[in-house]
């Protein structure tokens, strides 16, 4: 019976990535993942209490997968400045990724002030993972360059989400590597 649940729930977390990937916050609903599971709609419930849970439950799984590879894309590089560039890069590729689709979803307005705490304290792994690349660089305060760094890289997301009415995803990593080593200098 155990292992039917944690099967079901799976499928209900693997239904949920493909749904928002698709269209986004508003497709994640409990019709939807009950039609794409199979279940009848009040089993969904038996499983997440709100559409919040199952965007919280998609980052508790899929974040720390996501933020391992912007890790592992770093221990690859050689210098500071490189580690910069594969922190900027690595997140930025994995935009397109379904699970990428959960981090983006925790802007949702019906999150709970947990979801959100538990979400933000995750994210903030990404800040503390890059604060010795930028030491290294002579920042005095790693940690606010750290957060600095990873508004660009959201402001990068957030053009790429945009479709076709934005510039090519390579031309935004381009944009936003040089924004992360140069800054505003051409």
């Amino acid at each position: 019976m155990a292992e039917h649940r944690m099967m079901q729930r799976s499928a209900l977390l693997d239904a949920a990535r493909s749904l928002l990937s698709e269209g986004g916050t508003e497709a994640l609903t409990f019709p939807a993942l009950a039609e794409r599971t199979g279940l009848a709609r009040s089993s969904v419930y038996e499983y997440f209490r709100s559409r919040a849970a199952v965007v919280e439950e998609l980052c508790a799984v899929d974040f720390p997968v996501w933020a391992a590879e912007v890790e592992n894309a770093m221990a690859g590089a050689d210098t500071a400045e490189g580690k910069v560039e594969a922190y900027v890069r690595q997140q930025l590729e994995l935009v397109g990724d379904r699970r990428h689709r959960a981090v983006v979803a925790i802007s949702a307005s019906e999150l709970d002030a947990g979801a959100r705490e538990k979400i933000r304290a995750a994210h903030g792994g990404l800040i503390t993972m890059i604060g010795d690349a930028l030491r290294e660089l002579g920042h005095e305060q790693p940690r606010l360059a750290a957060m600095m760094l990873q508004g660009v890289v959201d402001a990068a997301v957030r053009r790429m989400e945009l479709g076709g009415a934005a510039e090519e995803p390579g031309v935004i990593t381009e944009a936003a590597v040089a924004m992360a080593l140069r800054g505003v200098r051409g």
